[in-house]
């Protein structure tokens, strides 16, 4: 390639059914009504839609198939202007679909993926070169410990997230992998579930211990972050909340907009969080700002 990337990014794509003003959580036996209804795309399009909007040059390796949820989001990723340079298109059905139950301090989702293997793409990975790989799920094992030596190969820095995962750091090659990324961000729960600890700031302190940079975002409680015996940490923005689903996402979106141009960490956070906030004002991802839209609310903080 002419031109490195900025950003690989990882991860298929979902079509995402989501429920808002939601008076509480379905039970069994039970109906609930929501006041606000949308069908948009999501998954790795909601990074890789936040990234696009902040100018940061990606790639995105993602799985499309012949059936409508491929073909909702193919479009919808010609409408952004996301690069396709990267899509493997299939002629054969695959669906990933998840229903977001979302309230205004956290969602839950329901999801169903079709023909999905998490396997990193090395080939891509060692062509692109990019200045970040950027993983949406925890990846370990021999074949993810293979991919993150072709990164390394490439000069190429890692950045992982988790998405929930039943797996543990006693799990086999869990803690090897984090020790291998240059920067892990799970959610708060997602962190709490990998370390068993009883509170965000021993998982982070745990997590810590192996990855060189951890991130925790906290939602409505911000994030907190700790390189070394460097512990950061950074309140949320206060925005009026219509979706939170994609909020996570554009975080790190956010974070790797501020580690492109060098900022220290606690800029990094401060934009990441920045990023996550204006998410949740629109549905989906598309409050995700622009360069000038995240200057603006980061000045005035």
């Amino acid at each position: 390639m002419s031109q490195r990337l900025d950003v690989l990014l990882t991860g298929c794509y979902t079509l995402d059914i989501i429920f808002t003003g939601l008076p509480d959580m379905p039970r069994l036996g039970s109906e609930v009504f929501a006041s606000g209804f949308d069908i948009l795309p999501g998954g790795a399009f909601n990074t890789a839609y936040a990234l696009n909007q902040l100018g940061i040059r990606t790639g995105w390796v993602c799985d499309f198939g012949n059936d409508f949820a491929s073909r909702f989001v193919l479009q919808a990723t010609a409408e952004a202007g996301i690069d396709h340079g990267f899509f493997r298109i299939h002629e054969s059905s695959r669906r990933f679909v998840t229903v977001a139950l979302s309230f205004p301090h956290d969602r839950a989702f329901v999801s169903f993926v079709e023909g999905y293997e998490k396997i990193l793409p090395i080939d891509d990975i060692t062509r692109s070169r990019p200045r970040w790989l950027m993983l949406p799920h925890l990846y370990y094992g021999p074949q993810a410990m293979e991919g993150f030596a072709a990164a390394r190969r490439g000069e190429s820095r890692l950045f992982m997230d988790c998405q929930s995962v039943d797996v543990t750091l006693r799990t086999p090659g869990v803690a090897e992998a984090l020790g291998a990324v240059d920067a892990f961000a799970p959610n708060e729960t997602e962190a709490l579930a990998l370390t068993g600890a009883d509170t965000v700031e021993n998982a982070l302190d745990q997590l810590a211990d192996i990855a060189p940079l951890v991130v925790i975002k906290r939602g409505p409680q911000g994030a907190i972050a700790k390189e070394g015996r460097k512990t950061v940490k950074d309140p949320a923005f206060v925005v009026e909340v219509v979706d939170t689903t994609a909020a996570g996402d554009c975080f790190n979106a956010g974070f790797l907009y501020g580690a492109l141009k060098g900022m220290p960490l606690a800029w990094c956070i401060h934009s990441g969080n920045a990023c996550g906030a204006l998410a949740t004002t629109r549905r989906g991802c598309f409050g995700a700002p622009t360069p000038d839209q995240l200057a603006e609310v980061v000045n005035r903080s």
